[in-house]
């Protein structure tokens, strides 16, 4: 086995201000002005490349070590600029495209961390397709698809540890709760094939879930716009909205009843945030175990019948690189958790 490499330290950044010295000792007050900086504000041109490519990643490859929460904050506050207007953190770039970055500081590095074996171990073995273009996890339920807002380490950043000095990059991603496939592009062609696929809806993405009650056998599809607003507290969460939600459509599926609920199918058309989750509650069935829009009762009973995690799991894909003429179909078994817990519904 490899010898995982060394996570790269955190960055303190912040955005940077004039630093006026007209004293002979303010060398020594503005030491932190040496600091490694990104230097003053850039104007960059999106290499061709790069179509395809979220402006969140974008700016992650410019400013190195930056965390997420920062890029998040530039943006929001209407620091970066595509073309001269605003623009939000899931932005398509086309290639071409002129970003003005602003200046930042770098303050050295604290000590880089290194994974726990375990958790490295627990991503080594969930991989389970792989070849020149890309690689797939059958991600498990509790790890998140990357770091950020208090998690060290994400599926991604353990990926990086295993496998040092190969660009492993995000094609999509995946709750911290479901588990599932996740798609790792290690070529840039592929990344950026794979991203437009996702866009034109030709990337087609199967889950298997439990929702509360009896959908029925009638097939259904939920057609509703979907909007992310964030709680006093900060919490994320995701509502239906007509009018300013983004449009996204699910089709259910019951493939079985399992102590009166629905095993079922689902196939999403687009990949909104908790989209399925969402859509799951507003047809009155939510997702079992789901604790930010689930039944609260009826989840206290599905815990005593064992189930100790959302019941929503990422089972299938099916995609064509090369224009069409290489064919992927990757799938990853119910886990067995979900499993006992259908088991023991049924007795």
């Amino acid at each position: 086995m490899k010898q995982p490499r060394k996570r790269e330290g955190l960055w303190k950044i912040r955005t940077l201000s004039r630093v006026k010295s007209s004293k002979p000792g303010a060398a020594a007050a503005n030491e932190t002005a040496k600091q490694p900086t990104a230097g003053g504000v850039r104007l960059v041109q999106v290499p061709a490349d790069r179509a395809g490519q979220r402006l969140d990643n974008f700016l992650l490859g410019q400013l190195k070590g930056a965390p997420r929460s920062l890029i998040y904050r530039i943006l929001r506050t209407g620091e970066v600029r595509v073309n001269g207007g605003r623009a939000k953190p899931d932005t398509r770039l086309e290639g071409g495209e002129t970003v003005r970055i602003p200046p930042v500081r770098l303050a050295e590095p604290e000590a880089p961390q290194e994974a726990p074996r375990s958790q490295l171990e627990r991503i080594r073995d969930s991989i389970v397709f792989e070849d020149r273009a890309l690689l797939a996890l059958d991600k498990p339920s509790g790890i998140a698809t990357h770091g950020g807002s208090g998690i060290s380490f994400g599926a991604i950043e353990l990926l990086r540890q295993l496998r040092p000095g190969e660009p492993l990059e995000l094609v999509h991603r995946l709750d911290r709760d479901t588990s599932g496939l996740l798609v790792v592009a290690k070529k840039r062609s592929a990344l950026t094939e794979l991203q437009r696929l996702i866009r034109e809806g030709k990337l087609e993405k199967r889950y298997l879930t439990l929702l509360v009650g009896d959908v029925g056998q009638k097939p259904f599809s939920v057609n509703a716009p979907l909007r992310k607003f964030e709680l006093q507290g900060g919490e994320r969460m995701v509502r239906v909205d007509p009018v300013e939600g983004k449009a996204s459509l699910s089709h259910f599926r019951r493939l079985a009843l399992h102590g009166g609920h629905s095993y079922t199918e689902v196939r999403i058309d687009t990949g909104r945030t908790h989209q399925i989750r969402v859509h799951a509650q507003h047809s009155g069935h939510p997702v079992a175990m789901d604790e930010k829009y689930g039944e609260r009762e009826v989840n206290k009973a599905l815990k005593a019948a064992g189930l100790k995690r959302l019941f929503l799991h990422a089972a299938s894909l099916k995609f064509a690189l090369k224009d069409g003429t290489e064919p992927y179909s990757l799938s990853a078994p119910l886990p067995a958790e979900l499993k006992a817990v259908l088991d023991a519904l049924d007795r």
